[in-house]
């Protein structure tokens, strides 16, 4: 990947991450990693544990944030998700996945931010 876009993704998971906490979400893990892939951030909201995967981007060229959350990377994030749950013996918890969606301009500065709860079912 390039260092830009890696740069970008990182940027993005930081003001995730704190709009995550200023919703009152308590994050549990970033950047989780298993043989499957990864999950960008795993946090809390009241009594469910929420899968949160950020997309950050630039430009719409290519259409929005959100949209570039697929088919195939849904139903990817549903099995981390799955393995996540079994792997910390939280099956029976409650749980969801939302995106978060990061908009950025120039000089990194973030031109829009927004959850996007239970996104994937």
């Amino acid at each position: 990947m390039p260092e830009d876009r890696k740069r970008t993704g990182a940027l993005g998971e930081k003001e995730a991450a704190k709009l995550l906490k200023k919703q009152g979400y308590k994050i549990l893990e970033t950047n989780y990693r298993c043989f499957l892939g990864e999950i960008d951030i795993v946090a809390k909201d009241k009594d469910t544990i929420v899968i949160v995967e950020v997309r950050t981007k630039r430009s719409r060229r290519f259409g929005t944030p959100e949209e570039s959350v697929n088919a195939t990377k849904q139903a990817k994030l549903i099995e981390l998700a799955n393995y996540y749950l079994q792997k910390k013996n939280q099956q029976d918890r409650f749980w969801r996945i939302d995106v978060v969606a990061v908009e950025m301009g120039e000089g990194d500065k973030v031109t829009r931010i927004e959850i996007i709860r239970n996104a994937v079912d």
